[in-house]
């Protein structure tokens, strides 16, 4: 029996109920997922996906990648391997992780992917352009994405001047905000605040977020008004 006694995980509120941190990046004719988290077959399901042209992969964190093994639906559905972008860190470990999808014998039924190496490189998959954007991690990089005047950032406490450029003039930045208090390797809620301020962003969502942050309702009426927390299912059109 596993039980919780933390009273976020408790809440009766639908927008306390977190899983990881994964978005679905939609135009009239792509779809791309960043990250696949251990919830990416129900995240899939709930919003009854059955067409996925590429995976992007922001880091090699296992919250991050420990449901690429899914992605062999898509590979039925669509009947070709599944372009995955990550960079060569992020490729080593899906190459351990999930060696036998890159086996030189594969067993039937192993999932398809053709890996794709990204640096900070802009590229297009289909009709979607993807800007790369370097932030750290602690000491690893990762890589935040910005699509048209979209940008999503997660597992971030520091992204340099020059790429921060590249975030101005979005219209709607997605970043973590792990906790109040501070953290090695994430930036707290007052941090996430100073960059959309800084950055001049006009709309913006907190992600990634601990229980250790509070409840969604009391940290939400306390944020400037143009800032909000994201939750599960929320969608931003552009």
């Amino acid at each position: 029996m596993i039980g919780c006694d933390c009273a976020v995980c408790q809440s009766t509120n639908p927008k306390d109920k977190r899983l990881r941190s994964s978005i679905l990046v939609q135009s009239a004719t792509t779809t791309i997922v960043v990250d696949t988290t251990p919830d990416f077959r129900y995240q899939m399901l709930r919003l009854n996906i059955k067409h996925l042209d590429a995976v992007l992969f922001t880091h090699p964190h296992k919250d991050h990648i420990a449901g690429l093994d899914d992605v062999r639906a898509f590979n039925f559905f669509m009947q070709k391997p599944m372009q995955v972008f990550a960079n060569t860190l992020t490729e080593e470990a899906l190459r351990r992780d999930f060696y036998y999808a890159f086996a030189e014998k594969k067993y039937p039924g192993v999932p398809e992917i053709e890996l794709v190496t990204i640096d900070e490189t802009p590229f297009i998959i289909g009709d979607i352009p993807v800007t790369p954007i370097l932030a750290w991690h602690h000491k690893m990089p990762v890589y935040g994405f910005r699509f048209g005047n979209f940008t999503y950032i997660t597992d971030a406490n520091r992204i340099e001047e020059d790429e921060k450029e590249k975030i101005k003039g979005s219209h709607i930045l997605v970043v973590n905000a792990l906790r109040k208090e501070k953290h090695i390797s994430h930036f707290t809620l007052d941090e996430a605040v100073a960059l959309v301020e800084q950055l001049n962003i006009p709309e913006a969502y907190f992600t990634h977020i601990s229980h250790q942050l509070g409840f969604h309702q009391h940290i939400s009426a306390a944020l400037p008004q143009h800032i909000n927390l994201a939750y599960d299912g929320l969608t931003c059109k552009l």
